[in-house]
């Protein structure tokens, strides 16, 4: 098991927010993301946050996005959809979107979603 799995998400939050900002990016942003990805709104996150959820009981208590399959690339050189343990997966789809987001990619591009 790997050590990021009983990690606090919340430890790993303000990295991703950060990064994002650095690139221009913005927070809310970040929780658009998380929102479509995971299912929480900004409520069930900062409850998440506030709570010190692990990674594992994070994404447990996720309703993962059906459009995830979409979601393919390396990140850190490992291609996402080739990761065989689920949430180990799950957590790298995060680091992809959040990755992307820091590259410029429109957000809707990154949502997986047709222009409006």
């Amino acid at each position: 098991m790997s050590r990021i799995f009983t990690s606090p998400f919340a430890s790993v939050y303000p990295l991703y927010v950060a990064k994002l900002e650095r690139k221009g990016r913005s927070r809310a942003e970040l929780d658009t993301v998380i929102e479509w990805l995971t299912g929480f709104d900004a409520a069930a996150l900062e409850h998440h946050l506030q709570a010190g959820t692990t990674f594992e009981d994070f994404f447990a208590a996720a309703d993962l996005n059906p459009a995830t399959a979409l979601i393919t690339g390396s990140v850190c050189g490992v291609k996402v959809q080739e990761v065989q343990d689920p949430l180990m997966r799950q957590i790298r789809y995060l680091d992809k979107l959040v990755d992307e987001l820091a590259k410029g990619r429109p957000l809707e591009k990154v949502l997986r979603t047709a222009p409006v």
